[in-house]
């Protein structure tokens, strides 16, 4: 398996030179106070028109981890825009008022929906992620799971998520190393079987969200991805 480099766009301006530079995989978000949202479906086709990248756009609607049956009924409609508008799949986390991943609003958000999912960073916010990971592996649809070892970032999680993914492959595989990705982690994911990254502001000059995505910084990063794969391979 050769390694999956998702980048994160904030609109279709950054779709074009995630491409160019290599990326696989876009996410869509809508950034509000710093978090992660849902972006507005018009956006999602105007990034449909600029790439044919696999695009997953963002489903959440409050800050946290946590949604209501109101609310859900709002995502439900929500997900079936982004899919109409051209998303391949989606990013989805939720937890519930146990510090446990929601498997009743997950499954009332994407019963019959019949596209591939990320589960968020959410998973990082789990009491107990041995119970998380063992929960994630049983729901259809999930392809890969966002995550950094820890609620804080890879600097701090890096230890607990390169043990993991030793110890099981199936699990490496469904990893997508994300929470502030430095060029020393690669190596060390790579070599415990991890094939899949998440990149944000390291792809955007001076790490500025009010800078375009750029072409050059994305291909450094594929070339680095690629390099570590092929010298895992030997």
């Amino acid at each position: 398996m050769s390694g999956t480099l998702e980048v994160r766009v904030l609109s279709a301006h950054d779709a074009a030179p995630a491409e160019a530079g290599g990326a696989d995989r876009l996410e869509l978000v809508n950034l509000v106070d710093d978090e992660p949202m849902s972006p507005e479906p018009r956006e999602v086709a105007a990034v449909r028109s600029r790439t044919t990248l696999h695009l997953r756009p963002v489903v959440r609607l409050r800050e946290g981890f946590s949604t209501d049956g109101g609310e859900a009924v709002r995502l439900r409609g929500l997900i079936s825009s982004y899919l109409d508008a051209g998303a391949d799949g989606l990013v989805v986390g939720f937890l519930n008022g146990l510090g446990e991943v929601d498997v009743e609003v997950l499954g009332a958000l994407l019963t019959d929906v019949g596209c591939p999912w990320s589960f968020s960073r959410a998973l990082d916010s789990c009491l107990d992620t041995d119970d998380a990971w063992a929960v994630l592996r049983r729901l259809p649809g999930l392809d890969s799971v966002r995550t950094a070892g820890s609620a804080r970032s890879l600097e701090h999680g890096l230890d607990d998520l390169v043990r993991r993914a030793r110890a099981d492959a199936e699990l490496a595989a469904l990893v997508v190393a994300d929470g502030d990705l430095h060029p020393d982690h690669v190596p060390w994911l790579v070599r415990a079987g991890v094939r899949q990254f998440h990149l944000d502001d390291q792809v955007r000059p001076g790490g500025s969200r009010k800078a375009y995505v750029d072409e050059a910084l994305v291909g450094s990063w594929r070339r680095l991805i690629d390099t570590e794969v092929a010298h895992d391979r030997r």
